[in-house]
C-alpha cells in the first residue's frame, strides 16, 4: 500500500504535514483494555520513528475527549490514550486533532537536523551515527575524527546562512531503485531503509540536502529559524556530538 499507508491506516501527516484536524472513523479498539490502543482509518498522528517522537493530541466524540499521548507500531498503528480517558468503540466517528505548538516544533527542529547535517557533509565530508530530538532541541552525531579548533563557530555560521537562504524543501517518494541510484543519498554510515522497502520517502533541501526519511517537516528552511550550536562533545575516538537548539524553541 506504500509509504502513504501503515496496516488499515491511511498515514495523512505524510501526506500533508501541516493538517492538523480531520474526520476519521475508529476500525479496531478494545474498550477494556485502554493500552490495547486505537487504530483509525485515516490518522495525521506522526508515529514516531527516525529520532522524531510521536505526536500528541485528541478524539473529539460523542462530546468526549480521549487525548493521545503516543503510539506504538505493529500491523497498525495503535493510538495510545492517556490513562483514564474513554476510549471509543470500533466504528465510531471521530474528530482527530494534533497539538499544533509540539508537531510545528518539532518538524522545525527534524529539518533543523538535516540543515545540519547536510552542511557537515558538505564541508567535513562525515556521516551521522546517531541523533535524537525533542521539540525545540536535538543532537546529532557524525563520524568526526578531528574537528579545527573554531568548529562550533563556523558550524553555526553555515548553517543559519543555510536556514536565511529560504532553501525549499521538498517530499517525494521514488521506487526503491530509483532512489538509490540518487548520489549520497545514505546520509546514516549505516544503511537504516529496511530491505524489503519498496518505496523509499525523499526529503530533499534543494542545493543541499538529500537523503532517505521519513519524518515531518517544514517547507522551507527559513520556517526552521535561528539555530543555535550550543556544545559539541566527543564521544569516542571518531565521534562528535552537536547540540543544537532553535532560538525560541524553550
Amino acid at each position: 500500500m506504500g509509504v502513504t499507508h501503515h496496516g488499515r491506516t491511511e498515514r495523512l501527516d505524510l501526506v500533508d504535514p501541516t493538517l492538523r484536524e480531520w474526520e476519521c472513523t475508529v476500525v479496531w479498539s478494545d474498550p477494556a483494555d485502554p493500552e490495547a490502543g486505537i487504530v483509525l482509518d485515516r490518522s495525521a498522528f506522526y508515529p514516531g520513528g527516525g529520532g522524531q517522537p510521536p505526536d500528541h493530541g485528541v478524539l473529539l466524540w460523542g462530546g468526549v475527549e480521549t487525548h493521545i499521548i503516543g503510539t506504538r507500531k505493529g500491523d497498525d498503528l495503535y493510538l495510545i490514550p492517556a490513562p483514564g480517558d474513554p476510549v471509543p468503540p470500533p466504528g465510531t466517528a471521530v474528530r482527530g486533532a494534533v497539538a499544533d505548538e509540539r508537531r510545528s516544533l518539532l518538524m522545525r527542529t527534524h529539518s533543523g537536523l538535516h540543515v545540519l547535517c547536510g552542511v557537515v557533509f558538505r564541508d567535513f565530508g562525515a556521516l551521522v551515527t546517531g541523533g535524537n530530538m525533542e521539540p525545540g532541541e536535538a543532537r546529532m552525531d557524525f563520524n568526526l575524527p578531528e574537528i579545527p579548533s573554531d568548529f562550533k563557530t563556523r558550524l553555526e555560521e553555515a548553517v543559519n546562512a543555510e536556514v536565511v537562504a529560504d532553501r525549499r524543501i521538498d517530499v517525494r517518494v521514488l521506487p526503491r531503485e530509483e532512489a538509490l541510484a540518487l548520489p549520497d543519498i545514505i546520509r546514516t554510515q549505516a544503511n537504516l531503509i529496511p530491505p524489503d522497502e519498496q518505496e523509499i520517502r525523499i526529503v530533499d533541501i534543494v542545493g543541499l540536502d538529500q537523503q532517505a526519511d521519513g519524518g515531518t517537516h517544514v517547507a522551507s528552511t527559513r520556517q526552521i529559524g535561528r539555530v543555535s550550536v550550543v556544545k559539541v562533545e566527543s564521544k569516542g575516538k571518531a565521534n562528535r556530538r552537536v547540540r543544537i537548539r532553535l532560538a525560541d524553541g524553550t
